[in-house]
């Protein structure tokens, strides 16, 4: 009889911890919101600003490039050409606007005692503005010149990744045709959608933890990154196909923006992640504004 006691009473305080586990669970996913979206990176095509043979590509699809990386070159020599064309026009106009100028300084006293006629010096003051005049213009077109040659070597504008190289050494291109196209590595962020009854809980600045398929090897658990809201749209809109929680698919949502402060080389473009707001974080959101505002995101790539 004893015995019998003493098992249901080791029952009833099994039950009774598992009760306490699944409330205090139930209670603390009560302050969680969760939402799931898709990981966003900007794209760039670059691409050369004048028309010419590709002479060299130096970078492959995958490859990571650093802000000014020399990625392709043009053939230069009709450039080159043309650069120095200019700048013997520069130097000649230069030399003959010097001359010009020294033959009207010189004989323009004399203009005003009649040593010498009207007409010779309205010719002299209409050469040296002429000459002046020319050599702005050789000037600029030899900037221009040097600006064409500048473009026949097309450079990385930010750091990034090659995600499509579209053209090959040889082929001809036109001012403007895409050469690659690159993901940039900042800024990255989550495009996600929220439920207009959550929306009041979500404010600009709110932290989140963002959460891949990917399983880190060294913690053995998903890998998590640090992000906050950059973005709430203040247009609601139907859920779109791509969202893929069940209870939020025929409700209207608020798109919202997660900025990631850390990235790395493991989050791809489109890349489906899961999104938990803790609504235990009473920070000051102006406070979070501002340090968003100073905050600087980093990259380990």
């Amino acid at each position: 009889m004893n015995k019998k006691i003493v098992i249901s009473i080791i029952i009833l305080l099994i039950i009774f911890v598992l009760l306490t586990i699944f409330l205090i669970i139930k209670n603390s996913n009560k302050n969680i919101i969760k939402t799931y979206g898709n990981i966003e990176i900007r794209q760039v095509d670059l691409s050369f600003q004048v028309s010419g043979v590709i002479n060299n590509v130096f970078v492959e699809e995958g490859d990571y490039v650093k802000e000014g990386q020399l990625i392709a070159t043009l053939d230069d020599r009709d450039y080159v050409a043309n650069y120095k064309k200019a700048l013997g026009q520069k130097l000649s106009s230069d030399a003959l606007k010097k001359e010009d100028i020294s033959k009207y300084e010189r004989n323009h006293p004399l203009c005003f005692d009649g040593t010498i006629s009207k007409e010779y010096c309205e010719t002299l003051l209409n050469n040296k503005d002429s000459s002046i005049a020319k050599n702005k213009e050789y000037s600029a077109n030899l900037d221009f010149q040097k600006n064409r040659l500048d473009y026949t070597k097309l450079y990385a504008p930010q750091k990034g990744i090659i995600s499509s190289r579209v053209q090959e050494k040889g082929a001809r291109v036109q001012e403007g045709q895409i050469i690659y196209v690159m993901n940039l590595t900042h800024p990255v962020w989550v495009r996600t959608y929220i439920k207009e009854t959550d929306l009041g809980n979500i404010k600009y600045g709110a932290t989140a933890r963002v959460l891949t398929d990917t399983i880190d090897p060294k913690t053995k658990k998903r890998k998590e990154y640090k992000g906050f809201v950059g973005y709430i749209s203040p247009v609601s809109e139907f859920s779109p196909k791509t969202v893929q929680s069940e209870d939020l698919r025929a409700d209207l949502v608020y798109r919202i923006r997660v900025y990631i402060y850390e990235t790395d080389e493991y989050l791809r473009q489109g890349m489906p992640v899961t999104i938990e707001f803790s609504l235990d974080d009473k920070n000051d959101t102006d406070k979070r504004r501002k340090l968003h505002r100073n905050t600087k995101f980093s990259q380990k790539i």
